[in-house]
Formats: C-alpha cells, structure tokens, sequence
C-alpha cells in the first residue's frame, strides 16, 4: 500500500475488516464554523463532513465548493461501498477514516491517550498544538516544514528550538507577519522534518508529501482530525508520528478531551497530560 486510493481498494476488497457493502454509513452531516483565538488576527473558517459508521466517526475537512449540505441527505444510510466509490471526494475521505475507525478505534489502541485540560479555546489549542509538537524530535535550529499553519503550533515548533517553514493554500503570513508560502514544493525539498496536517488527505496532497518523506528520508508527522485513522495505516510507511483526534473535535468542547499520540513501530498505553 503506497496510496490513499490503494488503501481504499483494500477496504473494498475486504482486506481491512467487514464488506464495506454490508455496512450502513448511519449518519453523514456537514458543519461549518469560524473561530479567532485571542490575541490573533486569523478567522478560521473550518468547514468538515463527518461519517458514522457504528461506532466511530470519521471527518473530513475541505475546501469551499468541494462538498456542500446535500450529502447529509444523499448518502446517510447508504452502504460504505457507495460512499467511497460514489461520492465527493471529502465525503469519501470521511467515510474511509469511520470504517477504519470502527474497525480499530483510538480509544482501545495501543495509542498515547493525551488529555486536553478544560479551559478557553486559547489554552485548549496551546496544549493540543505542544502535544502535536511532542511528536518531534529535531535537533536545535532543525527547519521543520509545516503544511497547515495553525499559529499556536507555528509557535510549538519554534519553543522546541526548530525553524518553522510554514505552508498554507489561505494563509499567506503568520500571526506573527513570517510569510507563508502556497506552495508545499517549497518547503518540502529544504526541510529537514515535515509536520502536515489530515486534511492534505482530503486536498488529494498527501500522497506527494509523504512520497517526498520517503524519498529524502525525513520525519513527517501528522496531526490529524481530518483522516486520523486513515494516517494511521501510513504509521512506518512513511509516516513517523501522528496525533489523531477524533470527532468531537477539542474546539467543540470546554471540558477534558482526548486526542491519540502514535510513533512508527512503538507501542504505549500511557495516559498524558500536557503543560497547560
């Protein structure tokens, strides 16, 4: 499996669990929101489909145009087979993350269970983004390639001592004024590590990103709500670390949540939780 689209032939064929055409997609529903920590000048403007599939749920950020309120209607119930070879490709993406998802779960894996501590959206992304900056193990001055700039782990990257090369298809600078290239090519071929975020599954610029880690023989850590169990299958093929954090999502929640801390080819059963 080198692909995105070679893991879902295997999901198809029934490598990776039930017949994904005896499977119900239960519930497919879309949410948009905005958020603007404070002290910033960034409105995020998220837009996600999100599938369930017993279990689990599986989500999908995306771009405008890319999928829109009517999928809730027109593939809820449907087989999982139908979703993955029928429909948009966010909504495809999604339902790949819930079978995987409810085949394995995070919460019964050999995962680090991380607790976000209650409090603001402010002090909830500083601890989820130094959790996702823990996966890094860089050396002092290291040029660390971030593709999907949040600020707050623009920030985490640089209190581990590393140079952030950031990398964004909307942003075009930091919270801090550092420019932001559109271009990952940019940054990909000078990095010495790459952290990227789930939705370049969604966007279709994975499969490049991690082609690239390969090639160069450099760390890529994801962190991921988009896709977080579909990363997880790329976990020693290319894949270095993940952090997964299911739906419901850390900024739909002032209370205690949990994202998931993987590392290729090492197993944990340890409960974490960060600095505040």
């Amino acid at each position: 499996m080198s692909t995105v689209d070679d893991l879902i032939a295997e999901v198809l064929a029934g490598r990776h669990g039930p017949d994904p055409r005896e499977l119900p997609a239960t519930s497919v529903f879309w949410v948009h929101h905005g958020t603007r920590l404070a002290g910033g000048d960034t409105t995020y403007r998220n837009q996600y489909v999100l599938v369930r599939v017993g279990s689990a749920f599986g989500a999908c950020a995306f771009a405008e145009g890319d999928a829109d309120p009517a999928v809730a209607a027109n593939y809820s119930g449907a087989p999982v087979a139908r979703l993955l070879t029928e429909a948009p490709a966010p909504v495809r993406v999604a339902a790949l993350d819930a079978y995987l998802g409810s085949v394995r779960p995070h919460r019964t894996s050999d995962a680090e269970r991380v607790v976000l501590p209650s409090g603001t959206p402010e002090e909830r992304a500083r601890a989820r983004d130094a959790a996702v900056a823990g996966l890094l193990d860089v050396d002092p001055g290291a040029k660390v390639a971030l593709i999907g700039v949040v600020n707050p782990l623009v920030a985490a990257i640089r209190e581990r001592g590393a140079e952030c090369l950031p990398c964004d298809l909307s942003l075009r600078t930091t919270q801090w004024g550092d420019p932001v290239t559109p271009d990952m090519r940019d940054v990909l071929g000078v990095a010495d590590a790459v952290v990227a975020t789930g939705m370049t599954i969604g966007n279709g610029t994975f499969d490049e990103i991690l082609r690239a880690c390969r090639e160069r023989d450099i760390p890529l850590i994801v962190y991921a709500q988009t896709a977080s169990a579909v990363a997880r299958h790329f976990l020693g093929a290319g894949v270095t670390a993940l952090s997964a954090e299911p739906f419901p999502f850390s900024q739909f929640s002032a209370d205690e949540s949990a994202l998931y801390r993987y590392r290729a080819g090492e197993k944990t059963w340890t409960t974490t939780s960060p600095t505040r």
